[in-house]
């Protein structure tokens, strides 16, 4: 299989209207600006050619600590609750299993205020 997780994810995120920019590449990322950003962390292959899991982290950066904690725990409950069964840019999502909840990590360089988290989504080619 050779689906990109990140990039039916953030196709899948782009569409659901969150106040935030969603990417899955840090350069389109300026300063200030609220991001959504999802990045493949690791995973494997569970079912010769047919089913996939991948680790997924997923970070939102913003100025303002309460925005930034809220999109994160909106983010987290549309992965966990909104995605398993769902067919999402040419992928069917067969579930997700949270490996860490969002935890506060403030960015040291920027200043900016970032939350992260990780899930486990597991997918086929729909």
């Amino acid at each position: 299989m050779r689906l990109d997780p990140i990039e039916f994810l953030v196709f899948h995120f782009r569409s659901l209207g969150l106040n935030a920019r969603v990417t899955g590449d840090m350069t389109e990322h300026t300063t200030g600006g609220t991001t959504v950003y999802f990045e493949h962390s690791g995973g494997f292959r569970v079912v010769r050619d047919s089913m996939d899991r991948a680790e997924i982290e997923y970070s939102v950066y913003s100025l303002d600590r309460k925005e930034c904690a809220d999109i994160a725990y909106r983010v987290r409950e549309l992965l966990l609750e909104s995605l398993p069964n769902a067919a999402v840019g040419g992928a069917l999502v067969l579930d997700v299993a949270e490996i860490s909840s969002p935890q506060y990590f403030p960015d040291r360089s920027s200043r900016e205020h970032m939350y992260g988290g990780e899930v486990a989504l597991f997918y086929v080619a729909d």
